[in-house]
């Protein structure tokens, strides 16, 4: 299944990188025909796409490799470590794009900006909905296999999408009179971006700190465990996160003077149903503590 989810995630990112490509080419023809930075630094934007895409795809590759002498853990990790240096990629695109605004601020009288063209507009509003329209398809990919590193890079669509906003707005507002809008949409651009990236850093860091599970997972662990037959109370349960999957340890109670061959058999069904239950769960370890009773 592992294998199926990486080839699941391979084709959406190969799509999405073929899109980009020829949607920075569109961007870029109309920024520069059309006269606007704003969608200039917003093609520079979707381009940066197809480089985080390929990261993706070799974070999702050394991922899903098999168990070895050097990871016998496995690779899951490898998948944080993608989204990280996406982060990073989208943190420097961002930068670029605000200084590029900041400069044309500063450097520049407000008469001697130049007004976009009307391509720059629907240039603006076609990348809008395809942008979005790649989100949602990445998204969708991204939580059916609980990959981090595929939902960065729908984040990173997302962000494009959100940054041809800020496009359109400034270049409505430049054929407006206010020619100043354009390159103060870069700026709000790069806000967005840089914001994008924090964000996937910090998902990110945490799933390689053995952060543990939110409480709403801790709760049905609870729940399940309590369930199966012969567990008196929880004695311990902790979780920690592993890339894209998590661990259990788990200390119940049981009856201290069954047979060890049924104290065995209400462990397993404990780690049977936490498999069951939670598909991420790489790993589940239950120890038995006997509680003697009058």
């Amino acid at each position: 299944m592992n294998k199926d989810y990486s080839q699941l995630a391979i084709r959406v990112t190969g799509r999405t990188i073929l899109v980009n490509i020829l949607l920075s080419a569109v961007k870029m023809a109309a920024g520069l025909i059309g006269r606007s930075g704003a969608m200039v630094s917003d093609a520079i934007h979707s381009l940066s796409d197809v480089l985080s895409s390929l990261v993706v795809i070799l974070g999702i590759r050394m991922a899903h490799q098999d168990s070895d002498k050097e990871h016998p853990y496995g690779h899951e990790r490898f998948e944080c470590v993608a989204a990280i240096v996406l982060s990073g990629l989208l943190f420097i695109t961002g930068i670029g794009i605000g200084w590029n605004g900041v400069q044309k601020i500063l450097s520049d009288s407000p008469g001697s900006l130049e007004i976009p063209h009307t391509m720059a507009l629907a240039a603006a509003i076609l990348s809008i909905l395809v942008k979005e329209g790649m989100y949602w398809y990445t998204r969708a990919a991204a939580k059916k296999i609980g990959s981090s590193a595929l939902m960065a890079d729908a984040w990173h669509h997302r962000s494009d999408a959100l940054s041809s906003i800020g496009s359109f707005a400034g270049i409505l507002g430049a054929r407006l009179g206010y020619p100043i809008l354009d390159p103060i949409a870069c700026v709000v651009i790069c806000i967005c971006i840089i914001k994008a990236s924090i964000d996937i850093f910090r998902e990110a860091t945490c799933k390689m700190t053995d952060r543990a599970c939110d409480d709403t997972i801790l709760e049905e662990l609870e729940e399940v465990i309590l369930k199966q037959p012969g567990v008196l109370e929880i004695d311990l349960l902790q979780t920690r996160l592993f890339g894209d999957k998590f661990y259990v340890d788990v200390e119940i109670s049981a009856d201290g003077h069954v047979p060890l061959t049924e104290a065995h058999f209400i462990a397993h069904q404990v780690h049977d149903a936490i498999e069951q239950d939670f598909p991420l769960v790489k790993h589940c370890m239950v120890h038995v503590n006997p509680r003697q009773e009058d």
